[in-house]
């Protein structure tokens, strides 16, 4: 009786929405489950792509995980643990983002029977934790290292791994193309870290094989004044002067008062002026530099003084392509005109301006410091261009990631075949549950080839049987599906390679999220109440009435006084 008489114990603000055990779990493995689904037709040679329109009423076409992922607008909580493991794997590898989101579903959607049985999710987790370090001990000893070889057979492979990343691509078509050219680009800028370093400018028009590296720096050309074209295109071995400083003819009376007895002396003054920038100028010509570019404007009193004295000038140039002009040529960017020596002037072997499609622009080439590079990409429709922007940006990542890791691993899912065969051999191994949830882990492995037979119109079962016949024998493990065949093909023989890095940290995200999820047995949402919002509102309001009231009360008071 007495327990029937105490009070309700209210923890939560009124009109909190709480739900919590098996069903909950469920319901977020259900919404990571749809996530997958959307990128799930992206995966391979043969995917599909998106048309993703937002509410500005920006179109874009994309087949690449990450964006698309950036895109959805995902709005359930758990789903969106999927959006950032997309985010973390491009930022880290750059490609197999589709890979990541697709394996984290797939390890939910093979925990869902588990749970939905009563097995608690930590036995999951535990389980999932330890195939997890298998499947990763298992890619290290499969991996081939590309250290030691010469250059040129060092460029063959990469050129393989960027044409493996770049045939899933929009421009798959032309991946040998773009491959050599990435490769070139990121061997010049070495071991520099900056990834801004490879500059990428789009100039639509023309088709994709009139796109060009440039082994320095190009940009377009800039705002100019009259005077421009009187100035000189082309040097050879030029000194090359880097400003953040303005050259325009600067009226001090905003930002002095002068007063004057005699007005003859406003003469003076507007001389002072002249003096001011003509002393800028002589001090650039005294420079010895025959290419003068500035963060700032050069107006047109400059322009046409360095018309007059062959030199070549450009103002307003972006920041990042100053950096890069100052990385590639040696120079240093001075924010003083004063005492300039020939160590802060950069130099290289040949500048021109050069018409691109209807653009024009400035080309240094013949770097001495050769830390940078330019891609400049061609094409008909700009949301074309920016497809192939970001997928050059992905190829670049994967070689940068393969020079510094040197090892690749077989793609085609011929890895994923061979880890999740070598798990199931494992699973036979351990005593208890753990055997099925290992299982279950290796099973969900195999999503990757077969999503790729699906999206190519083969048939999955078929190809899965294949490989899994192939992977049983000792010479089995770089099979892959030959997405051009339909049957199987040895990837390492085919050149289809990935990094092994990129597999490795795909499958631990994965894994990781997959846990998250499973982890997560109850979710809390406190609504925004509206009456809490209308309090807030009458304080506020009540607050400035005080203090108007306050100020009345004080000014009544001073006129009784």
């Amino acid at each position: 009786m007495a327990s029937m008489l105490q009070p309700q114990i209210i923890l939560l603000k009124e009109g909190t929405d709480t739900s919590q055990g098996k069903a909950q779990l469920v319901s977020n493995i259900n919404a990571c489950t749809a996530v997958a689904d959307i990128v799930r037709t992206t995966l391979g040679p043969r995917g599909m792509d998106k048309l993703i329109h937002d509410d500005k009423g920006n179109v874009t076409i994309s087949n690449d995980g990450a964006t698309i992922m950036k895109l959805l607008d995902i709005v359930h909580p758990a789903a969106k643990i999927l959006v950032d493991i997309a985010k973390s794997q491009d930022s880290e590898v750059g490609d197999g983002t589709t890979t990541v989101v697709l394996l984290a579903g797939e390890f939910l959607n093979e925990a869902k029977p588990f749970v939905e049985d009563g097995v608690h999710p930590q036995n999951l987790i535990r389980s999932y934790r330890t195939a997890s370090y298998l499947a990763i001990e298992r890619i290290k000893q499969l991996a081939s290292s590309i250290e030691g070889k010469s250059l040129e057979e060092k460029k063959e492979l990469l050129a393989n791994c960027a044409a493996t990343t770049l045939s899933s691509k929009l421009i798959g078509g032309e991946k040998e193309f773009f491959a050599k050219m990435v490769v070139d680009a990121v061997i010049a800028i070495g071991d520099e870290d900056r990834l801004n370093m490879i500059g990428i400018k789009k100039v639509s028009g023309g088709n994709m094989r009139d796109s060009f590296l440039v082994n320095g720096v190009a940009f377009k050309k800039t705002f100019s004044y009259a005077g421009f074209e009187q100035q000189p295109k082309k040097f050879l071995n030029p000194k090359i002067l880097i400003l953040n400083i303005e050259l325009e003819l600067k009226s001090e009376k905003e930002n002095a008062e002068i007063r004057l007895s005699d007005p003859s002396q406003y003469q003076s003054i507007v001389d002072a002026e002249w003096n001011i920038i003509y002393d800028k100028l002589d001090k650039c010509v005294q420079s010895g530099a025959k290419v003068v570019l500035s963060r700032l404007a050069i107006g047109d009193l400059a322009t046409q003084y360095f018309a007059d004295r062959d030199i070549f000038c450009a103002g307003r140039v972006a920041e990042e392509d100053l950096q890069r002009v100052a990385a590639a040529t040696g120079g240093t960017v001075q924010t003083s005109i004063n005492d300039v020596i020939d160590e802060v002037l950069g130099t290289c072997e040949c500048f021109e301006e050069k018409q691109v499609g209807n653009e024009r622009f400035n080309i240094f080439s013949g770097c001495p410091s050769g830390r940078t590079a330019t891609i400049v990409l061609r094409g008909g429709a700009d949301q074309f261009i920016e497809e192939a922007e970001r997928s050059l940006h992905d190829a670049i990542m994967i070689v940068r990631r393969a020079l510094k890791n040197s090892t690749v691993v077989p793609g085609g899912g011929a890895i994923d075949m061979e880890i999740s065969r070598y798990l199931r051999d494992k699973a036979r191994e351990i005593a208890g549950r753990s055997q099925f949830f290992i299982n279950s882990y290796a099973k969900a492995l195999e999503v990757i080839p077969r999503q790729l037979c699906d999206n190519a119109g083969f048939d999955a079962t078929d190809m899965l049987n294949k490989l899994r016949q192939k992977h049983s024998t000792a010479e089995g493990a770089p099979y892959g599906v030959d997405i051009n065949t339909g049957g199987i093909a040895d990837s390492y023989a085919k050149f289809v390679w990935e990094p092994a890095v990129v597999k490795i940290n795909a499958i631990n995200a994965a894994t990781e999220a997959a846990c998250l999820v499973l982890s997560v047995d109850e979710t809390v949402k406190n609504p925004k109440s509206e009456s809490a919002q209308g309090d807030a509102a009458a304080s506020a309001m009540g607050g400035r009435g005080r203090g108007g009231a306050a100020f009345r009360g004080r000014g009544r008071g001073m006129r009784r006084r």
